[in-house]
């Protein structure tokens, strides 16, 4: 009695486990998805392999393991994979079918298509049985072009640059309007508060660093000059070199580190942020809005803070030639009225609005350069400050020129 109830459950349990694959086999769990149902084809031909549902990405998941079954199991049987039910197909499921029509035929047999929409069948016969990896063409560079391709590349670079340094430069020479096609003016507010932030609170660095400046070549030069009994003259060496040249070129530079750096990162990170595509669309000049009122602030703030880095300079090296060299302020005030005149302190002046307006575009140029990324954005302030620092000082040396051919 005991073992006939145990023979009736164990056939109970595999009924049950029977019914529920049939079940499965019938319909899928999820009716969108693509589902497997194989069938034997009479007198031994081979297997139909029905498919059905959605034969797209987001619902092959339900038939992977099927299809690695079918795959492995019936390979070595005709085949006939019937698409009548397949409601939708895209490339992936296609590749699916593809691969397994392929893997029966690898094993001598067929596997043949039928039903369905002829545009699956089509879909499936232009895929190709396996990608081919595209090989990477070797080219022979001569040395020529080895020579000079980044030379090439780096001209190339500098048109695009210049371009867009002159694009910039006519616009904000042009009007530098608030709004495209409109008179409204540029905010006075904006360029004040601009001249704040890069004179105003650049004047502290600005005064030590040229206080230190000048007395380091005090120092030297008097140092250098007491072998001849001449240190009376390190005030013409410092009053000189100072006013013409060091006083405005170590204040550019200072002010391209700075305050172009700082351009180009507000100019970029805007740029990241499509704020500067939002102006475009609101109808607002960025160049107007954005650039004009700092290259503006630069253009006043540099020329004064190159006048206070001459007066701290001079200090500086007046307290050293008393303190080293025992010329006092009264001695050094009269040989340096003696030693200088306007010309020496214009030409020096004179350079100061250009390094600004050239560190000022420079900087806005490479912030409109920033693409998407924490990574360009740094690259690009980067860029601003070597190629701001570099121009100045080619400018620089062409004044020199300029002064030394008209003896200036």
């Amino acid at each position: 009695m005991c073992d006939d109830t145990e023979e009736s459950s164990r056939y109970d349990s595999a009924r049950l486990s029977q019914a529920r694959k049939d079940a499965r086999d019938l319909k899928p769990a999820d009716p969108s998805a693509a589902h497997v149902k194989i069938e034997s084809l009479p007198d031994g031909a081979g297997h139909r392999l029905r498919l059905g549902g959605r034969w797209t990405n987001t619902g092959l998941h339900a038939v992977l393991h099927d299809l690695e079954e079918i795959g492995r199991d019936r390979a070595a049987d005709d085949l006939e994979i019937d698409l009548s039910d397949i409601a939708a197909m895209d490339v992936a499921g296609a590749w699916m079918i593809r691969r397994l029509a392929r893997t029966v035929e690898a094993n001598g047999h067929a596997a043949h298509l039928s039903g369905g929409e002829g545009r699956f069948q089509e879909l499936i016969a232009v895929l190709p049985d396996k990608v081919e990896k595209a090989e990477e063409p070797s080219e022979t560079r001569s040395l020529f072009t080895r020579l000079f391709e980044p030379v090439g590349k780096l001209a190339y670079s500098f048109w695009g640059d210049f371009l867009s340094a002159m694009h910039i430069l006519g616009s904000a020479v042009r009007g530098a309007q608030m709004k495209l096609g409109r008179a409204s003016g540029v905010s006075p507010a904006s360029v004040v508060n601009q001249i704040d932030h890069m004179g105003v609170k650049a004047t502290p660095i600005i005064l030590l660093m040229s206080f230190l400046i000048g007395a380091i070549i005090a120092q030297q030069g008097a140092f250098q000059l007491r072998y001849f009994g001449a240190e009376v003259f390190v005030v013409d060496l410092v009053g000189i070199l100072q006013l013409r040249e060091i006083g405005v070129l170590l204040t550019a530079i200072m002010i391209a580190g700075r305050s172009g750096s700082a351009i180009t990162a507000e100019i970029g990170s805007m740029k990241m942020r499509e704020e500067v595509d939002a102006l475009l669309v609101m109808g607002l000049n960025p160049v107007g809005v954005l650039i004009f009122p700092r290259l503006v602030a630069l253009t006043i703030a540099l020329p004064l803070l190159t006048i206070l880095a001459n007066f701290a300079s001079l200090f500086g090296a007046a307290m050293v030639a008393w303190g080293y060299s025992g010329i006092t302020f009264a001695v050094f005030l009269q040989r340096m009225h003696e030693a200088i005149d306007l010309s020496t302190i214009v030409s020096g002046m004179i350079k100061a609005p250009f390094m600004a307006l050239i560190i000022g575009v420079v900087a806005a140029v490479e912030g409109l350069k920033v693409g998407g990324s924490a990574e360009s954005l740094g690259l690009h302030v980067t860029a601003s400050v070597v190629k701001s620092i570099f121009v100045v000082i080619l400018v620089d040396g062409l004044f020199a020129m300029f002064y030394a051919a008209i003896d200036f």
